[in-house]
């Protein structure tokens, strides 16, 4: 990510209308208030977690990113987690969003 994108925003945020940037940036702070509190992923499912031990809000946040603005607003959230929160969470993302859309881990 460049300076320029730290500064202004990753080139996927910008491109949406305000509104689509205000339901975009309320979805990334639910995102990185997951990752703080709870993982992307659990060694057991049960509770906030799927059978796959990955959890379903960060789910429901992924599959709503993908609707809004597919693998490149997708790419923008991973980003924006791992600034907040380091690469060991973002690689958790990665495989909490296996088969949304395009997502790949």
């Amino acid at each position: 990510m460049s300076i320029f994108d730290l500064i202004f925003g990753h080139p996927a945020i910008r491109a949406l209308s305000d509104e689509q940037k205000k339901e975009v940036n309320l979805l990334l702070v639910e995102l990185v208030k997951i990752g703080r509190l709870d993982d992307y992923l659990s060694t057991s499912p049960g509770g906030h977690f799927d059978i796959r031990c990955h959890h379903t809000g960060a789910r429901r946040i992924g599959m709503k990113l993908n609707q809004i603005g597919g693998l490149e607003l997708m790419q923008a959230a991973r980003a924006h987690v791992k600034r907040k929160l380091k690469m060991v969470m973002a690689e958790h993302l990665d495989y909490c969003w296996q088969g949304i859309g395009d997502w790949k881990a």
